[in-house]
Formats: structure tokens, C-alpha cells, sequence
């Protein structure tokens, strides 16, 4: 009965998906995929003691007002770097661009870096990277900050769209045993980003 409720309600997500009927039916589906994904033995960066009570992650309420499509200047040939991490593990990134915007009176500047090891596979080529520390962090979300998952602009746009709806925190978050890229000190908000996924109790 579980199971097929489940899948009742993923055919009912996945219809207004189709339908781009809102920006919060896009939002309630990427928090049902982030919760299908951690409730997957498989698939959790849970541990195991943590799967066996798991029900839902935390999220904070949707605001269109931080779906942001924001200024985005390239940079090419910048250097490829070794972005710290939560243990030695050194991954290879390079600055892809510049976001700007303007968030609750603030001009903000974000760098968004590509993978250098994941723009090389199909599932990746397009993805691009934006790690990020906020005024909310250590007490409503994770103290290590967060991250979002971009794509490459289509064409020559000067925009992207980064939705902070979409937050979500590393593994590390969860469990000790993984490798977390920290967020360069760069990519500092000075203002309180009450969006996305919460710290995790």
C-alpha cells in the first residue's frame, strides 16, 4: 500500500512538472527526488543508523523571490585550481563565471566553477558548480555552507538562473566519511538565504 502510494504520488509530481504549471510544483519536485534519493539505501549518504528512522529532509518555505536570474559574465582560460575539501581529497575546478544580482538591497557576486573531471562525461558536461556560505549558517542550515547545481547558459545569454529554492546541503552534512568542497570564502552572502533544504537534525 506504501509502495503504491508513493508511486501515485510521483505520477502526480511528475504530471505538473510536465506541465511547468508553477515555480513551487518545480520546487516540491525537487524536494520529492532529494527524499526518494535519501531514502534509498543505495543511493544515501545517510548512515545506516539514520536510515532506519528516515521520513523527510527539512525544507524552508518556497519564495519566488530568491529564484534569481542573474547576470553572468564568463571567464575563459582561467586557471584550473584544487578546491579544498573536508578531507585531502584536492578535485580539480576552474572559474567558469561571474553571477551578479541584487538580493534584499545588497549587490551580491557569486563565482560558479565547472568540474574538470566531470565536464567530461555525458551526465555532466553541461553542469556547473556554485558553493556558497550564507548568514544562515550554524544555525537554521549546516554550518558549512551549501550548494547549488547550475547548468551552462544556452547560446550566447548573459543571464543564469540560480534558485536558491534548490539549496541543498553536502554529504558531509549528514556523514563524516565524505569529501565536501568548502565553499571559497569568495562566495560569502552577506545577507540570510531562508530557502532551501534546512540543517539536518
Amino acid at each position: 500500500m506504501k509502495y503504491s502510494l508513493s508511486i501515485f504520488v510521483a505520477l502526480i509530481l511528475f504530471s505538473c512538472a510536465k506541465k511547468a504549471a508553477t515555480h513551487k510544483d518545480e520546487i516540491k519536485l525537487f524536494q520529492y527526488d532529494l527524499n526518494i534519493e535519501f531514502a534509498d539505501a543505495t543511493k544515501s549518504p545517510l548512515t545506516e543508523e539514520d536510515l532506519k528512522t528516515f521520513k523527510t529532509l527539512e525544507f524552508f518555505d518556497i519564495d519566488e523571490n530568491y529564484n534569481i536570474e542573474a547576470d553572468f559574465e564568463l571567464t575563459p582560460n582561467t586557471p584550473i585550481f584544487e578546491m579544498p575539501t573536508t578531507t585531502d581529497r584536492l578535485p580539480l575546478y576552474r572559474k567558469y563565471g561571474i553571477a551578479r544580482f541584487t538580493l534584499n538591497g545588497k549587490k551580491i557576486e557569486l563565482n560558479v566553477y565547472q568540474n574538470q573531471q566531470l565536464m567530461t562525461t555525458v551526465d555532466y558536461a553541461e553542469h556547473l558548480f556554485l558553493p556558497f556560505n550564507d548568514d544562515t549558517n550554524g544555525s537554521t542550515t549546516y554550518g558549512g555552507g551549501r550548494y547549488l547545481d547550475l547548468e551552462i547558459p544556452k547560446g550566447d545569454s548573459k543571464k543564469i538562473r540560480i534558485d536558491f529554492n534548490k539549496a541543498y546541503n553536502p554529504y558531509c552534512a549528514y556523514n563524516h566519511t565524505f569529501s565536501c568542497p568548502i565553499p571559497p570564502k569568495e562566495n560569502y552572502l552577506p545577507v540570510a538565504i531562508p530557502v532551501g533544504v534546512k540543517a539536518y537534525k
